[in-house]
């Protein structure tokens, strides 16, 4: 029987991110992957080595922006194991059935000229719309790079400019009421207060519900934040895709000793009678033991509902088996993921095609309430085909080695209900969803991207569709929510997954949880591997590390002292 220290459940980035911290401590820790390949949603794969051979596709996940705001990929080296980040810039094209269209740089001065050619009032209110919202990014970042509940972390990670920051947004009663008042309000509302135009709006409506829920829905009016981040610290893409990253961090797990093992399907917790997490049983019946603890990066449902016994979930965690069951809510919002190998680049020749235009991300939002109803439809088990309203990258644009020469790839996202309405039962998991629904599906919206840039139909060589079902299925996500869990208001921070595991700990001794169902969330940050391992690490060394990040924070403290007084 095999034995290590720590035992991960799954090679996704934070767990790969996560085991790269606890290897550079001195732990030994071995992955398991259900995968072929490690890399979980982070995987640039041939996916259509037949019809297209020499194409790369993200089959997931692609922009990325949270990464950039902590120290991930400084403090694991990870330009030295083969990482270089892309930059983006232009980083958003939006055109608008009137011929306008909304065009954004990563400088907001940029962005407001483009606004100007259009709304000479919007391109000033975005001015001040940004600045506010990236003080809102620069207050609150300190928060995603700390464990929620560790207030000496969180504490610790405040810079000058981010008590600068902090202090400028609540300073008086009056301006922390309005702050407030705010943060509970929805991405409509907010958007209605700064902007008149439409051209404006749909596209900041359709990246706030990137956050998976509609505009409209209230408590979500940080999803402005999505388009700050791609001002700064600015939007970026691996060179080779997003498979980049993992193969990275893969460099540098095997580099510092740790073990990656894929095709390894775990399907059972083994707790001692001591009530303590002791290894797994995976799929054939192989254990792999585990001294100090075992790390899930798989959400929390799956691991208790699924993997854990409910003998031993009653005797060491009682109650939480029904909380998680019950307590955590997934809208049923899930996506048709559309991969294309495509002659030749998009072109939109209705809004004076520039190559520039798909350096970035393309978004198809003609109005905030078409953007409103994509969300919508699908939590009611509808499929919103009437007016897609879609996200569109073209990778090949800033990373031409992802294709064969003068060929690109297309890169489409459509909001669509994991369980149709009226089809239960039927489908691949009883979903509904069958072959011949999805590519129905996908027709639609290359019908509607196709409005935009005609030439696209007849660019398509060959094109690869995954339905909601279909992407539960390969990544092992709960209902086809590649987030694990919805990331409203209520489901986040200290409330993520629940309260009571959110600090990644869970009720059952040595037993952990990391990756995008625990803070600070889902998309590309590493930082929920981050927070878990230093976690782990200070139940191990208790005194040690809390001595030491104590040190740290009151050496953090004294510099934004001094430089204040200066």
């Amino acid at each position: 029987m095999q034995t290590y220290d720590v035992i991960m459940i799954g090679a996704g980035h934070n767990g790969l991110t996560c085991a790269g911290y606890l290897l550079k401590e001195g732990y030994s820790v071995l992955l398991l992957e259900k995968r072929s390949i490690p890399g979980g949603a982070a995987t640039t794969e041939e996916a259509l080595p037949e019809d297209a051979p020499g194409f790369q596709f993200n089959l997931c996940a692609i922009d990325h922006e949270f990464i950039h705001l902590g120290p991930v990929v400084e403090e694991l080296e990870l330009t030295r194991y083969g990482l270089e980040y892309l930059f983006c810039d232009p980083v958003t094209f939006c055109p608008h059935p009137d011929g306008s269209y909304f065009l954004a740089h990563r400088s907001v001065e940029k962005t407001c000229e483009e606004i100007a050619r259009f709304s000479p009032r919007d391109a000033e209110k975005y001015g001040e719309y940004m600045a506010y919202w990236q003080q809102v990014i620069k207050a609150i970042t300190p928060i995603f790079n700390a464990p929620p509940k560790s207030v000496i972390d969180i504490l610790g990670n405040y810079g000058l400019s981010n008590i600068q920051e902090l202090l400028s947004l609540v300073g008086g009663v009056d301006k922390a009421l309005d702050l407030i008042r705010t943060m509970l309000s929805s991405p409509k509302d907010s958007l209605g207060e700064w902007f008149d135009a439409e051209f404006v709006k749909a596209p900041l409506a359709r990246l706030a519900s990137e956050l998976g829920s509609s505009p409209s829905d209230k408590t979500l009016a940080i999803g402005a934040m999505m388009m700050g981040l791609r001002h700064d610290p600015g939007m970026a893409r691996p060179r080779g895709g997003t498979g980049a990253l993992t193969q990275a961090l893969v460099n540098m797990v095997n580099d510092n000793g740790g073990t990656i093992l894929c095709d390894q399907v775990v399907e059972q917790i083994l707790i001692g009678n001591n009530g303590r997490a002791e290894g797994v049983r995976v799929a054939g019946g192989q254990e792999y033991r585990a001294t100090k603890g075992v790390i899930s990066n798989i959400d929390a449902q799956r691991l208790f509902l699924h993997m854990v016994d409910p003998a031993d979930s009653a005797a060491y965690a009682k109650g939480l088996r029904e909380r998680l069951e019950r307590r955590i809510a997934n809208n049923n919002d899930s996506i048709v993921k559309i991969d294309c190998a495509l002659s030749e680049a998009p072109r939109f020749v209705h809004h004076d095609h520039r190559d520039e235009y798909l350096t970035g991300s393309v978004l198809i939002a003609d109005s905030v309430r078409q953007v409103e109803i994509a969300h919508a439809l699908p939590e009611i088990g509808e499929i919103p085909l009437e007016d897609p309203s879609l996200y569109v990258v073209v990778p090949t644009m800033m990373d031409p080695s992802m294709a064969p020469p003068g060929c690109h790839t297309l890169w489409v996202e459509f909001y669509a209900p994991y369980q149709i309405h009226g089809a239960e039962g039927t489908g691949k998991f009883g979903t509904g969803w069958t072959e011949e629904l999805k590519n129905q599906v996908a027709d639609r919206v290359i019908d509607k991207l196709s409005e935009y840039a005609p030439n696209v139909k007849d660019a398509v060589i060959a094109r690869r569709v995954e339905s909601p079902a279909d992407l539960s299925d390969r990544l092992g996500v709960h209902k086809g929510n590649f987030y694990h869990i919805d990331m409203t208001l209520d489901q986040m921070v200290f409330f993520r997954p629940l309260p009571e595991i959110a600090n990644y700990q869970t009720p059952i001794e040595g037993l952990y949880l990391t990756g995008a169902g625990t803070h600070p969330g889902g998309s590309i940050s590493g930082l929920p591997g981050r927070n878990c391992a230093r976690v782990f690490i200070n139940a191990q060394k208790p005194i040690t590390q809390n001595i030491k990040e104590a040190g740290s924070w009151l050496k953090s403290r004294f510099t934004a002292v001094t430089n204040l007084a200066r």
